[in-house]
Formats: C-alpha cells, structure tokens, sequence
C-alpha cells in the first residue's frame, strides 16, 4: 500500500497535528509493503526531500504564511504529480489533515474528487481520499465564513472523514450533517513509552522530595483555550502544589494571579522539558489536570499521556473529544469549562482521597493500553483505507 499524507509542515516543525501524523505514519511505514510519503511546506524557501524513520517527507517552498496557513504554490502540481503516476507509483490512498485551507484547496484544484473522465487534470480523482478532521475552526470566525463555501465543497468529496472522537461527530457543525461519511478512530500513542521502569520511578521520587503537598501537574501552551488561568485561581482551595509544564504568551498572567493569590510558592513555572523529563513528571504528579475552556481543545492526548502513566485527570466536559478521552468517574473527573468551583471541588476530592486516586489510575492505564494505542490506531485507519478505496471504486464504476 502507497499511502500520501497531507498537511501544513511536519516534524521537527511543533504542533500537535504535526505530531499525530508523524506518529501515524512512521506506524503506517513499519507495516510490510507499506510506503508512507508526506507532502508538506517548508519553513524554507526551497524544495527538500528527505526520509525520516520510514517515511518520505517532501516538503515544498513556501513563499508566504496567512493566518498560520503556509502558502506552498507548488502543492496542487505536486498532488497531480503524486495522482498522475505509474500504477506502481501512484497512492492508493490520500489522507489529508484538516484544517489546512491551502492543502485542501489545492486538493481540489488538481481535482480531488471531481468526476474523473481520464485527464491528467483529473487524474486525483481515482484516487481515494480521507481526512482526519482534527478540530473545528473556532477563532477565526471571519476567515471562517469566507472558507465555508470550500469548506463544505472539500468536505463533500473526500470518501471518509476521520474523527477522533463521537462527540467530534455530533457537536461539530461540519461533521454532523455528514455522520453518514464519519469514521471514528481515537488518536493512540506509544503507551510503553510512558511505562514506570526503575529509572522513572527513582527521577519521580527525586522530583516529589521537593514538594510537601500532594501535585497536580498541567502540560501544555500556555494559550486561552487550556484554561491554564481557571486552574491556578482553583488551586487557591486546594492543598497541593501545581507544576506547570510549557510556555505561551498568558505566562505572566497566570504568574500575576498566582501573586495576586499569594501562592507563588505553590505554583512552579517549568517550561517546556525533554520527553524523558516529562514522562518523569507523569510518573512523579498525584494527577493532571486539563482545564480546557473552548472547543480548539479537540481530544487532549495529554490525558492518554497521564493515563499511559497511572495518573489519573481532571479535565472539563467540552463537547469534543477531551470527556471521551477522560472517562468521568473510570479515569478521573469531568467538570464544567471554567467553572473554578467546580474544578476545585474535583481536584480536592482526589487530593483528599489516596485510594480513589489509586483505582483511577489502575484504570486510566488499562484503558490506555486497550483503547489508545498507535497499533489499534493504525488497524482502524488501514479499515478506513480499504473502505473509502470501495467506495471510490463503486463512484467509478457508476461513472463509467
């Protein structure tokens, strides 16, 4: 199988998209007879092609950024390039990311899902195509509406849509009217990777000598929609010290309500931390805490991340993908978004009680390791694959 991934930039370029495709594809790569090629922008202005642990990436000159919307004038030939090919060249799937306006833009220009009549224009046509739609489009409202027309065009040609969670699916305007064409895969992680060997607990244990009260660990940008700010104003009722794990521009905000509380004891501000670091906080926090306020939080993998841990989370009840990951009263507590009370009372609850910390995190790690792995990730997207393939191929059957 000849598989060509779809997005903005890719590794080492940060984000969480970048991440999970990375994730999914170098999966996708190991499988036999399986190539992985990922066609993306370039931070630079030329052309690269390397491979990285398996998988090819291309990425292309990008000569303008637009609302964090790499420009890469070169996508739509590079995607007729890709379609045009021999049989023995040619994808047998295209699985875009959404969102990235350009990339889908350019997926339709070189006729994505268009009838497919044998030109080489409409060559991207006889090739299957998926999207994993990670997240609606929250902020930029204007952006938004003028993007919508093509928005829905580019949706209604791919085969299969990819959500990560059922709530993705019934709460989002896109995919709602669309349920039909939704596939629900959840995002996996290496779940070993986060695994409590003697090295790890003996890091966890120098790391809890420096705290006298219980910890509750945050990891993420320091960005509105994490709900960072509803955290430290919740930690004030609360007797447990926070760790604060990442950077963003609302530091000095949550640094002055901490002061303004008078907790800047109780508050540690980390920063970003290498993953061994980090897995070691895991392993060293009473639980994590994911005070998400807005939907732009589509699924918070760092949950998986805590659970694949023992540790079990607080986290809100957003309609996306973040309850479904943290299964309220199996791995932990949902609250309402921004509901400082309410999240106090969660986190107390769980600070006060050591044995019910202990079952949440038993259970937290056996749902990690039977629900969120890259394995069952890849399984379910191969059975997406196949799918959206039959489809196209009774749409061609049809047309002909």
């Amino acid at each position: 199988m000849r598989v060509t991934m779809l997005n903005k930039y890719y590794p080492p370029h940060l984000g969480g998209i970048e991440f999970h495709m990375r994730d999914l594809s170098e999966a996708l790569a190991r499988r036999p007879d399986t190539h992985v090629r990922a066609i993306v922008a370039n931070e630079g202005g030329r052309r690269v092609t390397e491979t990285l642990n398996g998988v090819e990436v291309v990425r292309l000159p990008r000569r303008a950024n637009a609302a964090s919307t790499p420009i890469a004038p070169s996508m739509r030939a590079a995607i007729r390039s890709e379609a045009a090919a021999s049989p023995a060249e040619r994808p047998d799937v295209f699985h875009l990311h959404f969102p990235y306006p350009w990339g889908e833009v350019s997926w339709l220009a070189a006729g994505g899902g268009g009838p497919a009549k044998g030109s080489t224009a409409a060559a991207a046509a006889r090739v299957p195509a998926v999207v994993t739609y990670h997240s609606d489009i929250v902020r930029q409202k204007a952006g938004l509406a003028a993007y919508r027309p093509l928005l829905e065009r580019f949706l209604d040609r791919v085969d299969l849509i990819i959500a990560s969670s059922p709530n993705m699916v019934d709460h989002s305007a896109f995919l709602n009217p669309r349920a039909e064409k939704c596939r629900v895969v959840p995002f996996g992680i290496n779940v070993d990777e986060f695994a409590a060997t003697p090295e790890r607990a003996r890091r966890a244990a120098e790391l809890r000598r420096g705290y006298t009260r219980p910890i509750i660990l945050f990891v993420g940008r320091l960005i509105y929609y994490k709900g960072a700010d509803v955290l430290v104003k919740a930690i004030r009722d609360v007797d447990a010290d926070l760790v604060i794990i990442g950077t963003g521009p609302l530091e000095s905000e949550l640094r002055a309500i901490a002061a303004d509380a008078d907790m800047l004891d109780r508050v540690t501000f980390l920063g970003s931390q290498p993953f061994g670091e980090l897995v070691a906080w895991y392993h060293a926090a009473d639980l994590f805490c994911l005070p998400s306020v807005a939907r732009s939080e589509a699924f918070g993998l760092v949950q998986i991340e805590a659970h694949a841990a023992g540790t079990p989370v607080v986290s809100t009840t957003l309609t996306t993908g973040v309850p479904f990951a943290n299964e309220d009263g199996v791995t932990g507590f949902t609250v309402p978004p921004s509901d400082v009370d309410a999240l106090a009372n969660a986190l107390r609850t769980l600070v006060d009680d050591r044995d019910l910390r202990e079952r949440f995190g038993r259970q937290a790690l056996e749902r990690a390791r039977r629900d969120f792995t890259i394995d069952r990730m890849v399984d379910d997207t191969l059975e997406v694959y196949a799918e959206a393939a039959e489809i196209r191929a009774r749409a061609d059957g049809a047309a002909a």
